[in-house]
């Protein structure tokens, strides 16, 4: 099948009205736990890197893993996906390695930290997907700050998030600045700000209307019906997990998910990409620590590795069935990024 677009992955997901999960890799052995859950549900699949994961594996290393598992999944289409670019030169870099897809954060400004203004976040943004498409690749924008708004604060993943305290107005997007923004960019997602926030520790209770604002979706969704959004920091941190963690030596404080219910209303007005990071770090490290625990003796990091996966494994997979992508694998017929250049210069994906 090979690698496929965003635009082209979240277009038919829009047409048969499913999610996708994207999952952010590091390594070979998340890469390989996602493609068996992926091959075992036929599903299609987004992988996704940050900055800080390419600056841990490198961009030779990832691109050649992507490569490798498209080959050994040949009947999955695989989209590469930058996660949080915060300039052009990061976007740009990962299309020059064969990532078919890019995210241009510009709700923070290029260190990460610092909320951006609207204006400088709609200008650079449009120039990411100008360049982007004269080659074919597909942009996602972002609209308002991820935070959380029980203590109005972000959470730094892999160096990204606003620092110091936000407004309720910050940490919600406005459905009127999300059209204005979309006819500006022409982006071909838009993630939105609704109360998620990335890492383990987004909420102190199940989440409510108070402090998971799903409403702010449906919104958003009636004013641009045809546009991709995306939920990022949509880990539901299972209980059973923390409990794996904690029982065998971790230290984790109880904390509380994006509940899979909230994510399938969330597909039913128009969310087509959900992001998952941290739940799949806690089912490989909690099976690590569980080795450790129950065979201290042991120094094998395969042994550690394999039951660490087949964890991570069943976990894509049951968020592939619950979102509705299982079975639309074989559906995609993959184009290559010369015959998307094309089709976005003579308009035919100007509107989805």
């Amino acid at each position: 099948m090979g690698l496929i677009t965003l635009r082209q992955l979240l277009d038919h997901a829009a047409e048969n009205r499913y999610g996708v999960p994207a999952f952010n890799i590091n390594n070979m052995e998340q890469g390989l736990a996602i493609l068996n859950a992926a091959q075992k549900t036929e599903s299609p699949v987004i992988l996704q890197a940050s900055k800080g994961a390419r600056a841990y594996a490198g961009d030779i290393m990832l691109s050649h893993i992507v490569v490798a598992l498209s080959k050994m999944y040949p009947l999955i289409p695989i989209c590469m996906h930058q996660d949080h670019g915060n300039n052009e030169a990061t976007c740009m870099t990962a299309i020059k390695h064969g990532f078919t897809s890019v995210m241009m954060d510009g709700s923070l400004e290029v260190d990460q930290k610092t909320p951006a203004s609207y204006e400088y976040n709609a200008n650079i943004t449009q120039k990411v997907v100008e360049m982007a498409h004269w080659v074919g690749a597909s942009v996602e924008g972002e609209l308002g700050v991820l935070g959380s708004l029980e203590t109005g604060e972000a959470f730094k993943e892999d160096g990204s998030g606003a620092e110091g305290k936000l407004e309720t107005n910050q940490l919600l997007t406005d459905p009127d600045q999300a059209l204005d923004f979309v006819k500006k960019t022409d982006v071909d997602a838009l993630a939105i700000a609704c109360g998620t926030s990335h890492g383990a520790y987004k909420f102190s209770r199940k989440p409510d209307g108070d402090i998971l604002a799903m409403e702010v979706i449906e919104k958003i969704h009636q004013k641009i019906p045809k546009t991709h959004l995306v939920m990022h920091g949509s880990s539901s941190v299972p209980q059973y997990l923390q409990d794996l963690i904690n029982e065998n030596g971790g230290e984790m404080s109880q904390t509380y998910g994006v509940p899979v219910e909230e994510i399938e209303r969330g597909i039913k007005s128009g969310v087509r990409k959900i992001n998952i990071d941290t739940d799949c770090r806690m089912a490989i490290t909690g099976y690590f620590r569980k080795i450790a625990k129950d065979k201290p003796s042991e120094f094998d990091p395969r042994k550690f590795a394999i039951p660490g996966m087949k964890a991570m494994e069943d976990l894509c997979a049951d968020r592939f069935e619950r979102f509705g992508t299982a079975g639309h694998a074989g559906k995609i017929k993959a184009l290559p990024l010369d015959k998307m250049a094309a089709s976005y210069s003579n308009g035919e994906l100007k509107q989805i």
